[in-house]
């Protein structure tokens, strides 16, 4: 039976792999036949996402994404144990609820430096030769909070916002190289990052948004099938697109 989106033989990394969309796009993508390379900062949790892999040929590489100038060097002493990345999914991210009067330059940075600067030196350390497969596909995860604003999330806005700019960017400069390079701009998934928020902002607010949602509230599943969808070959026409997955939350008019 065909499968467009068979991904056997395929090695993908994922980072953000310890939880929420990392964790559902790694075990969806290894149910396509795909060799995972799962990154994040706790290796107890990549195990736990590791023990539910389908398949064999998966690696575990820990790695502090806000160590930025290692990551291109990291990335070509990686491709040479596990062999050369067919695709690249940055899931990983952070999102804090702080109002414009207690903003400060640190937390500022904190979240650009996951969110956005990461992103670029993951794209500099794909392309690199022997690092990427002769056809790569690279993948951002970004969020409807991109294009519409959200209270006390000046900076997480601001970080998805530019992650879908820099994708139109990068489409243009890496198709030299042979590489697609694409976002995914998830709406409100039920995620662990989902449940701290609620500590940190008013019950209300969240349950509006929710609400804004006409399909309601996405799983991490959702967006990760988009994200398969982007590294198949289903998607080779594609790039420097932005693929909304919200459950009709901008349609809404939100």
């Amino acid at each position: 039976m065909l499968n467009p989106m068979d991904l056997t033989g395929r090695r993908v990394m994922v980072t953000g792999a310890s939880s929420g969309i990392g964790r559902a796009t790694a075990i969806y993508l290894s149910k396509l036949g795909a060799h995972l390379v799962l990154v994040a900062r706790r290796r107890e949790k990549l195990e736990e996402t590791l023990a539910l892999l389908q398949g064999e040929g998966h690696h575990v590489a820990e790695c502090d994404l806000q160590e930025l100038s290692t990551i291109p060097q990291w990335m070509k002493s990686l491709a040479a144990d596990t062999g050369p990345l067919s695709g690249v999914v940055h899931c990983a991210g952070i999102v804090s609820v702080v109002p414009l009067r207690m903003l400060t330059p640190s937390k500022i940075d904190d979240i650009l430096h996951v969110n956005l600067n990461a992103a670029l030196m993951l794209a500099k350390g794909f392309r690199q030769r022997g690092v990427v497969a002769e056809q790569g596909s690279l993948v951002f995860v970004s969020s409807v909070a991109g294009f519409v604003g959200q209270r006390g999330l000046a900076s997480y806005c601001a970080s998805k916002g530019a992650l879908i700019a820099t994708t139109r960017s990068l489409s243009l400069e890496l198709v030299e190289d042979q590489i697609r390079v694409n976002t995914v701009a998830p709406g409100l998934v039920e995620t662990d990052m989902i449940d701290r928020c609620k500590n940190e902002q008013p019950a209300d607010n969240l349950g509006h948004i929710r609400a804004s949602h006409p399909l309601g509230a996405g799983r991490p599943e959702d967006v990760a099938q988009a994200i398969a969808f982007l590294i198949a070959d289903t998607s080779r026409w594609i790039t420097g697109t932005t693929l909304v997955v919200d459950g009709g939350y901008l349609a809404n008019g939100m």
